[in-house]
């Protein structure tokens, strides 16, 4: 398993001191630099370590009060070292979506994938058939949501030689026009008896994605996560799982209707052996500042708890053309802009360093490498300060930085954040 402490920091990672190349990760983080004083250049994202701990705590004790086991989607971070803090805040396993972030997670000793797709390149299954063989006590899960799709995976499944069966669930569509997933139970069916009548696979539950359902509101959603759990109810009944398999998955759940999958989750019924109500919301751990705070499952209940925005994007002022307009060195290349753009939020004064609110300032558009900044009457900035923006969407955040500061309330940074995608 690659130690991340041990890697050498040099110029594939933006934003880190230059003093620090040749220094390991570890070495560097054990300086304790300021994230302002301390030699870093602009722009630098940084990750508050009080809200992420906060973060995952919260999700621990909601699942926990559900009654849910969780497995967060890595996809969102690809950080095996937040994976080991979810594991430690009582994850069940990590969600992927393709075989490659399978294969980063195994690297770093993950044990238990539940990929959220379907897999039917063989060269994929070849690996996932060598890595069960290897390994008795390594859990793989994976969705199936054709018969066409069954054929293809057991015969790639075959070919490889494997010995153990991969374990399947049957992908139930949000709705007509849905992403992937069988539209009918009927079809549902149909695809769960294909599974029966390959050798290499195992039926062991259903799952399905609400955060795609066309028009999605509560009463959608809850009636959606209904037919899931009347599916399983009907496998069962019918005899589809295998007492062999221990327990029934039943598997939902993104980053903004997670509550919904709690309460219906909670009326699943006695079926004949336990059910495995697996959650599997990821952009939690960081949170942001646009699309889950304005989404998260916590605005309707917020006797649950509240989730913080753990990232601030820091750019500097490099040019203050007009009294209207300022732009800092911080563009498309390292801020999320797929669903929002950055929102100014703090300013630190070059000259003082303080940190006050960003009154009076706006970021209206990116380039490349530029954030533009309309400036109101009155708004303090000048060329050298650093602008500290709230950003939207986890999921393109964390993919734009390789190796990002964990930083304390007091800018004091204790460790690096490694991602892989």
């Amino acid at each position: 398993m690659p130690d991340l402490a041990n890697e050498r920091v040099d110029h594939r990672f933006k934003a880190l001191p230059p003093d620090a190349e040749g220094l390991t990760v570890g070495e560097l983080a054990a300086q304790r630099r300021n994230l302002f004083t301390g030699g870093f250049t602009t722009p630098v994202l940084a990750l508050s370590a009080e809200s992420v701990e906060h973060n995952l705590r919260l999700l621990e004790t909601y699942a926990e009060r559900h009654g849910l086991a969780f497995a967060p989607h890595g996809k969102t971070s690809m950080a095996p070292q937040l994976f080991d803090r979810q594991l430690e805040h009582g994850a069940w396993g990590i969600t992927a979506a393709v075989p490659h972030q399978a294969r980063v997670y195994r690297a770093h000793g993950i044990a238990r994938i539940f990929l959220a797709n379907e897999v039917v390149d063989p060269v994929a299954l070849r690996w996932v058939a060598g890595e069960l063989d290897a390994d008795p006590d390594f859990r793989f899960l994976c969705y199936v949501d054709s018969v066409r799709g069954v054929e293809l995976m057991d015969g790639a499944l075959r070919a490889a030689g494997a010995n153990r069966p991969v374990d399947v669930v049957v992908e139930l569509a949000a709705g007509a026009t849905g992403r992937t997933g069988v539209r009918t139970e009927g079809e549902c069916a149909a695809v769960a008896d294909a599974v029966a009548a390959a050798p290499t696979l195992r039926l062991v539950g259903v799952a399905g994605y609400e955060g795609t359902m066309p028009g999605a509101d509560g009463e959608r959603v809850r009636a959606w996560l209904h037919r899931l759990v009347g599916l399983a109810a009907e496998f069962d009944k019918s005899g589809r799982f295998d007492p062999a398999i221990g327990e029934i998955v039943v598997s939902a759940g993104g980053s903004e209707w997670f509550d919904a999958v709690a309460d219906v989750f909670a009326e699943i019924p006695g079926l004949s052996l336990p059910v495995l109500k697996l959650l599997r919301s990821g952009a939690y751990v960081s949170h942001d500042d646009g699309q889950y705070r304005e989404r998260t499952p916590f605005n309707r209940v917020p006797e649950e708890g509240t989730l913080e925005p753990a990232f601030r994007l820091w750019s500097q002022v490099v040019s203050r053309p007009t009294p209207e307009q300022a732009f800092t060195n911080a563009g498309k290349r390292d801020a999320a802009h797929d669903l929002h753009l950055p929102e100014a939020q703090v300013v630190h004064d070059a000259r003082t360093g303080e940190i006050r609110p960003a009154d009076g300032l706006t970021v209206t558009g990116l380039s490349d490498q530029h954030a533009w900044v309309r400036t109101e009457e009155g708004a303090d900035l000048e060329v050298g300060d650093w602008l500290g923006m709230g950003l939207s969407h986890p999921c393109t955040i964390f993919d734009k930085w390789q190796l990002i500061p964990l930083v304390e309330a007091d800018g004091t940074v204790v460790d690096y954040i490694r991602t892989f995608f």
